[in-house]
């Protein structure tokens, strides 16, 4: 999908922040970019569904499983799980993988557009952060 990293504050021509800077910079970038999808995405929803997805957001096992069991009862042999399973950093609960599973099965059943939706907000996102890109330098020349 896309990776906020080294390359992204190039692509912004945000290079030039000192190394301590850049952690921070892309830290808040991913926590503006996560509320803003997340408030676009809950556009629409009911209360029910808003509830469901903050369940698994939230980690709450047992509703997880019971939705994961309702919606993907074969879910291990899920490719999609499979790809997420093998990802997590060593010694990840079962638990939180299963969580992030339930998530994008369900974003991907409530919200069959939300791929294009991250991509929108990041697109709005990255434009903001261009036009102020000289205040963001402080004044330094990118």
């Amino acid at each position: 999908m896309f990776q906020l990293d080294d390359k992204f504050l190039q692509d912004l021509g945000l290079d030039s922040l000192p190394a301590d800077q850049k952690e921070a910079f892309l830290a808040h970038i991913y926590s503006e970019l996560e509320l803003r999808v997340g408030v676009r995405l809950s556009e629409g929803l009911s209360d029910e569904q808003l509830g469901e997805f903050e369940s698994f957001v939230d980690r709450k096992e047992d509703k997880v499983r019971a939705w994961v069991g309702a919606h993907t009862p074969d879910y291990q042999n899920d490719q999609a799980y499979e790809q997420l399973k093998a990802n997590a950093p060593e010694g990840t609960a079962e638990a939180i993988v299963l969580a992030e599973y339930a998530s994008l099965k369900w974003l991907s059943m409530n919200r069959p557009n939300y791929r294009d939706v991250v991509a929108q907000v990041l697109a709005e996102l990255k434009s903001e952060i261009m036009s102020n890109r000289d205040t963001i330098l402080g004044g330094q020349v990118a």
